[in-house]
């Protein structure tokens, strides 16, 4: 079952976005993700309507960071790209006439439940800035850092 990467991908241009010095193209943004311009525009046009990015028209013109990368969450961004599902696994059949299935269901089903919860609790607690600091030090320590393999312990 394939995975839905939409918010790790919204987040990827944001950061791309907020360590810009220009805007960028939605032909720009969606190489960095493999993917269609189309589909960018129209994620980013969720994201615009919140007030996260903006978009120029003309010579020069692009999408660009409009927020506060301190004040906006990883579940506002969750919420802005349509709170995808958490979890790929879910329950075999969701009306089950066997008892037993039915007593599988209620017992992934609370438990899926309390998981994603959580784990949609835990966005509040990471900003964008959060997650551009990381970037920061991790940009800082790749640019000094040897790029040469490690020796052998041969």
């Amino acid at each position: 079952m394939r995975r839905d990467s939409k918010l790790s991908s919204i987040l990827h241009v944001l950061l791309h976005m907020a360590h810009a010095e220009r805007p960028f193209t939605s032909d720009e943004l969606a190489g960095f993700l493999g993917t269609n311009p189309v589909l960018v525009r129209r994620v980013l046009a969720g994201l615009r309507e919140r007030g996260y990015v903006g978009s120029g028209k003309g010579h020069g013109g692009g999408w660009s960071i409009t927020c506060d990368l301190r004040k906006v969450t990883l579940r506002d961004i969750y919420e802005a790209v349509g709170s995808p599902t958490v979890f790929a696994m879910g329950n075999r059949d969701e009306h089950p006439l066997c008892l037993v299935e039915r007593a599988v269901n209620d017992a992934l089903s609370s438990a899926f439940d309390e998981a994603e919860a959580l784990l949609i609790e835990r966005f509040k607690d990471v900003t964008l800035a959060d997650l551009s600091a990381r970037f920061n030090d991790g940009y800082a320590n790749h640019k000094g850092a040897s790029h040469a393999h490690p020796p052998s312990d041969d």
